[in-house]
């Protein structure tokens, strides 16, 4: 299996997600600049964090014009899995990719911690490892994380089984609504979040709960492919 990681002026995360791939599931990954105009060869796609084009006008707005961004959108037509994280999710949603918005949090102050999450949705390619109602430590940094749509897509996004995780209880710490922390497309193929598994994938860090987000997508891969999934 092969996964780029998207490079932004301005991103941060990318490092952490190439390291995660690595340490994780030890499949073949590259880093791939914003200018590239073929992602043909690659089965999954990371759209890291960070501060693309510095949050100018707002976040993931200019990075959504970036040349890379139309070959994100192939793939995802394609069923290719597309992981955006953090600055990922505003880029994702910015590009029409995912719905709804990210918009300042409520308190307006940048929260970088650890939070609780429950998987609401464990039948996706990213998340088949988890159980269903699992709580997960997963840590969270950022500005602008308060997920935000209207009462009609989310409707759309109950009905569909799009909510894939939210902040546990009464944690939520940025007045998403309905405590909403991640998202996925209809198909299941493509996922924004904004806590960050790629910074949870060892003890050390202070939980490895992540590291099946990869194991995850490796699964689902290898079934798809028809190959022999290793424990």
């Amino acid at each position: 299996m092969k996964f780029a990681v998207l490079v932004f002026p301005g991103s941060n995360c990318d490092i952490d997600c190439y390291k995660a791939v690595e340490d994780t599931i030890g499949q073949s990954v590259d880093y791939v600049w914003h200018t590239t105009t073929d992602l043909s060869a690659y089965d999954a796609i990371l759209v890291p964090g960070g501060f693309s084009y510095g949050d100018y006008l707002r976040c993931g707005a200019i990075a959504q014009f970036a040349s890379v961004m139309g070959e994100v959108k192939k793939a995802a037509e394609a069923g290719k899995y597309i992981l955006g994280i953090c600055n990922g999710f505003q880029i994702l949603t910015e590009a029409g990719l995912l719905p709804g918005a990210l918009i300042r949090n409520n308190g307006l102050k940048f929260r970088c911690h650890q939070s609780q999450l429950e998987v609401v949705n464990n039948s996706i390619p990213f998340t088949n490892q988890y159980s269903q109602g699992e709580i997960i430590n997963i840590p969270i940094a950022h500005g602008e994380g308060n997920y935000y749509c209207d009462d009609a897509t989310l409707a759309e996004l109950k009905a569909n089984d799009q909510i894939i995780f939210r902040y546990a209880g009464d944690t939520n710490p940025n007045g998403s609504v309905e405590n909403i922390a991640g998202i996925s497309n209809i198909a299941g193929n493509v996922v924004g979040m904004m806590p960050h598994p790629e910074r949870a994938i060892d003890q050390l860090l202070g939980s490895e709960d992540g590291k099946r987000m990869f194991t995850s997508i490796l699964n689902a891969w290898r079934e798809q492919h028809g190959a022999a999934v290793n424990s």
